[in-house]
Formats: structure tokens, sequence, C-alpha cells
């Protein structure tokens, strides 16, 4: 599966909770033509080879999702925290392809500060 991944940054605190976002950080896996994003599950299996699919409802798709050579080809929502990013992300949307398991985090992160 190769993913585009369309990055929004600065989820919100929630009232009260500073540095608590009001959002979990977006977090997926593949497994085979199923997507699971944030938990919930997007079976793609019906996506036509040579053809695309036009995703409608809710869900975390943007633009539509084609189908060629046997692999699925998609651009995704991707929701982080800019409390954790690196301040410069890259200007091109990143793109990974994914067979199998998780779904590596395309944001920059900054550097681990080691505990006191």
């Amino acid at each position: 599966m190769n993913i585009t991944f369309i990055c929004s940054a600065g989820l919100p605190s929630l009232p009260g909770l500073p540095g608590q976002p009001d959002q979990p950080e977006t977090t997926a896996s593949v497994a085979g033509d199923t997507l699971t994003v944030d938990g919930l599950d997007y079976d793609l299996s019906a996506v036509p080879e040579g053809g695309f699919a036009e995703p409608i409802g809710d869900h975390p798709f943007v633009g539509r999702i084609r189908r060629s050579g046997g692999v699925l080809s998609l651009s995704l929502r991707w929701r982080y925290d800019a409390a954790t990013a690196e301040a410069h992300q890259p200007t091109v949307a990143p793109v990974l392809t994914v067979v199998a398991g998780a779904v590596p985090d395309p944001i920059i992160r900054k550097p681990a500060t080691p505990e006191a």
C-alpha cells in the first residue's frame, strides 16, 4: 500500500490540561487490503484493479483510492502533536510503502530529552 501523508499539526489542548491534545495522534496499520486508522478498519478490497474508489462519509482519506498492479495508493490525513515535532517538516507530502504491520510515523520528531 502506497500512502501519501497529509500531515496536520497543532492539536488543540483540552481546557485545564495544557499540553494534552483533545485528539490523539494518528496511528495506522496495514493487513492485506485493510487499513486500520485510529482503531477503525477500512476494508479496501473492493477497489478494482486499474480503478479507483471515491470514499464517502466520515473517513481519514483525501481524494481517490486507486489500485494499479495490485497495489493500493491513497492519501491519508495524519494528525500529530506539534509539541513533539520538529518545527520544520518536509514541504513535500511524505509517501511510504507499507506491505504489512504498523504504518511508520512520517513526522520528524524532536530529540528525546533525558530524564533528570
